[in-house]
């Protein structure tokens, strides 16, 4: 008689930087498979159909499969293309939070702790800081940029430019909406109000330089950890340990859904 076994793990491990977007890439690619095969099934009975027809056994409507197998076609190709250019798109971004994760190691040596992808409701926070000069909470925002010339990304109080043209999903509105989020979190979870900094980080743009004292950061992210470094001591060691703890605790136990 067989002995019944389980994992020996009894948590979920952390998340990597880039994990949400590699598992929409896996889900994009499945949508090419699909519409690939569904076209080409199409075509092969096609040829059955006119095979059938051209020969003197009865067949069935080769006109009809054919109109049908045009139309699913046209629309398997018009889903790759698009299918394609957003995986290269998520792609992008995906690298862009890996080279992000890459700068942020500096941090441990002074004792921080970074989070990648922290799982909300239906959305995701790139990278949480955590370390005895604040906790800081970054997003990440990787785009494309012009061939011929350095843009730079400006900003006033509420919006974003990349190379002068707006950014129209309000990534200014977005990051303090998960400051929010992840403040009301804390507090259920360590029963202290903890002051969270923004930030926004954009790899391999030049970023218009920000005024001092301001509550969010726009920046390359080679200039985040010198940032950090300037910044006061904020927050005791035991409470950066707890904070550590508790954020470690949800992400391990966290259901993604």
């Amino acid at each position: 008689m067989k002995t019944k076994k389980r994992s020996p793990l009894k948590d979920r491990p952390l998340r990597y930087a880039g994990q949400s977007l590699n598992e929409q890439i896996e889900d994009r690619l499945l949508d090419l498979l699909y519409w690939f095969f569904l076209p080409a099934m199409t075509i092969v009975l096609v040829i059955g159909e006119w095979f059938r027809f051209l020969n003197p056994q009865p067949a069935q409507k080769p006109i009809l499969v054919t109109f049908v197998a045009i139309v699913l076609l046209g629309v398997g190709i018009f889903k790759i293309f698009k299918g394609i250019k957003e995986v290269n798109r998520l792609k992008m971004a995906r690298d862009g939070e890996k080279i992000v994760a890459e700068e942020l190691q500096t941090l441990l040596k002074d004792g921080a702790t970074v989070f990648h992808d922290v799982i909300g409701n239906k959305f995701n926070i790139d990278h949480v800081i955590v370390s005895k000069h604040g906790i800081f909470l970054v997003e990440t925002k990787t785009y494309s940029k012009p061939i011929k010339k350095d843009a730079v990304i400006s900003f006033d109080e509420n919006h974003l430019y990349v190379d002068g043209q707006k950014i129209q999903r309000g990534p200014i509105k977005q990051v303090k909406a998960l400051v929010k989020w992840l403040q009301d979190l804390l507090l259920q979870t360590t029963g202290q109000k903890f002051p969270i900094h923004p930030v926004i980080l954009f790899p391999g743009w030049y970023t218009e330089q920000i005024k001092r004292g301001q509550e969010l950061w726009i920046l390359n992210p080679k200039a985040l950890p010198k940032f950090i470094a300037n910044e006061p001591i904020k927050i005791k060691e035991t409470d950066v340990h707890l904070i550590a703890y508790h954020l470690s605790r949800y992400i391990r136990t966290h259901e993604v859904k």
